[in-house]
Parts: structure tokens; C-alpha cells; sequence
């Protein structure tokens, strides 16, 4: 039994910025903004795409889903950090084991759907005169199935390795939340093993969807170059862009968090690059799409000329 406390203690503390308190009310106050904006500005991208018939097509289905999934990942994390910045520290063994699992199956899963989304737009381009029979609604919730059984897979398989490791007393987390490359670097023993298998299993999940966007959008860029009206131009960027961008808001800091042995991450790295792809890309992911895609735009106008005739 005592083995057993030693390995999984009852309760974490969450350190962090607590030598540095001075941080710790501008960030609650910056949470407390940020987090609202990003359920909200989610919750209207997905009104809007069910609501207005004119976005009922695979690129406005897959956008749903990255709301739905950036508010639960957003979800995951920061009622936590804003209960650890303004109360307590603490955190239970089980509340950290659910928020690992959570946090790990929204990032995995949001990892396939941007490729997923990528291959969306390479179709919708480049194979236009075959886009609705390669892009049919069976094989959009094949895709949106695959990517969230992925995701899930991921987690249940890295988490689980993870949480096997000893802690052998230590239970205070160098973080704001509970995340695989942390507890790894905290646990003691021999971890090359799981240093390892969370390299492996992030090439597939991070370095292999990155390499399927980036050759969609070679074929793109390609495509695009060939077409003669610049009108058809800008609109085929116009499409690619706001996707572009959200890949490199994820999938920089994603890189630079999970493409690197977990002793190598420096002390801070963890904290900010968490606060980057689950707070600010999540919040920042509607705004994006809706200030550059002018169907986005026009539904919106029309969601709340609605809302607000009827009040």
C-alpha cells in the first residue's frame, strides 16, 4: 500500500507561476476574458453552419468539428487554471488522470483533423468536377469517425504508458495542467522507454498530418498558379488561408512540446506553449475563419438579425 502511495500520490500541486506571483492575476484576468470569447465565437461557428443551408458542405462540417473539439480542449484546461490561479493549487490524482486523458484525446484528434481538413480543400481545388463523390457524406463521417477514434487511441495508449511511471513521492507538477511530457520528466526511474514511445507515436501524430497538409498544399499552390482568372485566384487562396493559419497557431508550438525528449523541456517551455494551443488558438480559431470567409460573414449577420428581431 505504501508503494502504492509513493507511485500515485492522492492529490498534485499545480506549481505554475508561483515563483513568479506577480503573473498570476494578469493571467486569471486574461482567462477569465479569453475563455468566454472562445465558447461563444465556437458555439456561433457551429449555429451558424447547421443553421444556414448555404454552409451545409464538408469544408463547414469539418469546421464544426474543430469548434466542438477546441471547446473541449479550451474546456479541459481552463476552469482548472483559473480554480488554481485564484483558489487553490491543488489538484486530485483523479481530477489530473481525466484531465490528462481529455487534453491528450483533443489534441491527437485535432492533430487528423486539420489533415483531414487539408485533404478537404486539396479535393475541393484540385478535383473539383469530382469533389461531391470523393467528399459524400458517408465519407466525411468516415473521416470525422477515424479522426476521433485516432485521437482517442493515441491518448488511451500514451496516457496510460505515462501514468504507469513512478512518481516516488513527488506529486508537484512544474505546470498549469496535467500534460504527458511533463509527468514523464517528473516521474523517476528508468523513462527512456516512454521518451521513446511518446517520440514514435508523435512522428505519426504530429510529424506524418503535417506532411500530408504541407503536400495538399503544394498541390494547391500548384493548381492555383494554373488558374488564369485572378478572381479564381483569390478565391481559392481566400479558402486555404484562414486553414493555413490555424495549422501553424497548433502545430508550431505542438512541435516544439512533443517533437523533443521530455528532459530537454526547458522549465517554462511547457506553461507558455499550453497556454498557446489550448487557450489562444481555440479562442482565436473563429475569429479567424469568420473575419476572412465571407459566407462565415453573412450567416453570422443573419444569426443575430434573427436573435435580435426576436427579442
Amino acid at each position: 500500500m505504501t508503494l502504492m502511495n509513493e507511485s500515485h500520490p492522492e492529490e498534485f500541486v499545480l506549481l505554475g507561476f508561483a515563483d513568479r506571483p506577480w503573473l498570476e492575476l494578469p493571467l486569471f484576468i486574461i482567462l477569465l476574458i479569453t475563455y468566454p470569447m472562445a465558447m461563444i465565437g465556437n458555439i456561433a461557428i457551429i449555429l451558424v453552419s447547421k443553421i444556414d443551408t448555404h454552409l451545409h458542405s464538408p469544408m463547414y462540417f469539418f469546421l464544426s468539428n474543430l469548434s466542438f473539439l477546441d471547446m473541449c480542449y479550451t474546456t479541459s484546461i481552463v476552469p482548472q487554471m483559473l480554480f488554481n490561479l485564484g483558489h487553490s493549487k491543488i489538484i486530485s490524482y483523479t481530477g489530473c488522470v481525466i484531465q490528462l486523458y481529455v487534453f491528450s484525446v483533443m489534441g491527437g484528434t485535432e492533430c487528423l483533423l486539420l489533415s483531414v481538413m487539408s485533404f478537404d480543400r486539396y479535393v475541393a481545388i484540385c478535383r473539383p468536377l469530382h469533389y461531391t463523390f470523393i467528399m459524400s457524406q458517408h465519407i466525411c463521417l468516415l473521416l470525422v469517425s477515424t479522426v476521433w477514434l485516432g485521437g482517442m487511441a493515441y491518448a488511451f495508449s500514451e496516457a496510460t504508458l505515462t501514468l504507469q511511471l513512478p512518481l516516488c513521492g513527488v506529486n508537484k507538477l512544474d505546470h498549469l495542467l496535467c500534460e504527458i511530457p511533463v509527468l514523464i520528466k517528473t516521474a523517476c526511474g528508468e523513462k527512456e522507454t516512454n521518451e521513446l514511445a511518446l517520440s514514435v507515436v508523435c512522428i505519426f501524430m504530429l510529424a506524418v498530418p503535417l506532411c500530408l497538409i504541407l503536400a495538399s498544399y503544394a498541390s494547391i499552390g500548384h493548381t492555383i498558379f494554373k488558374v488564369k482568372s485572378s478572381e479564381g485566384r483569390k478565391k481559392a487562396v481566400g479558402t486555404c488561408s484562414s486553414h493555413l493559419l490555424v495549422v501553424s497557431l497548433f502545430y508550431g508550438p505542438a512541435i516544439s512540446m512533443y517533437l523533443q525528449p521530455p528532459s530537454s523541456i526547458s522549465r517554462d517551455q511547457p506553461k507558455f506553449m499550453a497556454l498557446f494551443y489550448g487557450v489562444v488558438t481555440p479562442t482565436l480559431n473563429p475569429f479567424i475563419y469568420t473575419l476572412r470567409n465571407k459566407d462565415v460573414k453573412r450567416a453570422l449577420e443573419k444569426l443575430l438579425r434573427g436573435i435580435f428581431s426576436y427579442k
